[in-house]
């Protein structure tokens, strides 16, 4: 893989860092204002997931000799400030779990538009294929969240 061609691919592998780690960032933010215990549960299996991706995306980075970035702190700020305002004014567990669908929501869409900008580049295709593994994980958690709202 020449250097273009690598950059590319970590180019993605930095995006799908970023939305995972957010993604963990969101469910470790809003864990302590959830109180029913299965919607507890099936966020914490989430955060083991999202932790997962994480370190399978870090550890591709780091064999390219790159070190991952974590996501903007300005971002981190911005969206734990959001969700605090949110489950402020509602910390019922279905406006929990709509939080949930809506951050998955959002990651399904960014990812999306990634998969759609990288996969004719065959230097990108398993980094592709993670992305659209993320993606169906997402859906399957938007699923899921369904029962709760």
């Amino acid at each position: 893989m020449n250097n273009t061609n690598k950059s590319k691919d970590s180019e993605l592998l930095q995006d799908i860092y970023s939305n995972v780690k957010m993604g963990s960032e969101s469910i470790i933010n809003l864990l302590p204002k959830v109180n029913d215990t299965a919607l507890k549960s099936m966020m914490t299996t989430q955060l083991d997931t999202y932790e997962k991706y994480a370190k399978r995306v870090r550890d591709q980075l780091t064999a390219q000799g790159i070190t991952p970035k974590e996501p903007n702190p300005i971002s981190k700020i911005s969206s734990k400030i959001g969700m605090e305002m949110k489950s402020l004014q509602d910390s019922t567990t279905s406006h929990m779990a709509e939080m949930m669908v809506q951050g998955s929501t959002m990651d399904v869409t960014d990812l999306l538009q990634k998969v759609s900008a990288y996969e004719k580049l065959p230097e990108c295709k398993n980094s592709v294929s993670l992305a659209k593994e993320i993606v169906a994980f997402e859906e399957r958690n938007i699923e899921k969240m369904k029962d709760f709202l």
